[in-house]
């Protein structure tokens, strides 16, 4: 009994159609971002493998073998706001990197003027740590 109501479920969901006119409206939809193809395989209990096929078969784009890039917006939001993060550590990285080069031609103008050599004298003293 219980074997026979799933066959029959799946017969049904083997013999759906779908005219040209709403394949193609789907589609248009998808092109648009007005609806992602989960929304489309929930809403009218269609398959990934099917809307694909869709896809392939009236998209404008598939035509002119253009692909087409869907990310949600937050992934856009995250890899701008992670693009700007990196531009500001890169504007910190130099401007250390300019301060060491500045350091050090200050060292080696006042090793010129005085003499002696500052980097060859210069330890840190260790530091006395109690156990």
């Amino acid at each position: 009994m219980k074997n026979s109501v799933f066959n029959e479920e799946l017969k049904a969901a083997r013999n759906k159609y779908f005219s040209t006119d709403f394949k193609k409206k789907r589609v248009r939809e998808l092109e648009n971002n007005l609806i992602s193809i989960s929304d489309i395989c929930k809403t009218y209990n269609v398959s990934r493998t099917s809307v694909y096929r869709w896809i392939y078969k009236y998209s404008s784009m598939a035509k002119k073998q253009v692909k087409q890039v869907i990310e949600t917006k937050s992934d856009t939001k995250k890899i701008q706001l992670l693009e700007e993060r990196i531009k500001e550590l890169e504007r910190a990285l130099g401007q250390k990197q300019m301060m060491i080069d500045i350091k050090d031609k200050m060292i080696e103008i006042a090793e010129d003027t005085y003499d002696i050599d500052i980097k060859k004298n210069w330890l840190p003293k260790p530091h006395l740590v109690q156990v």
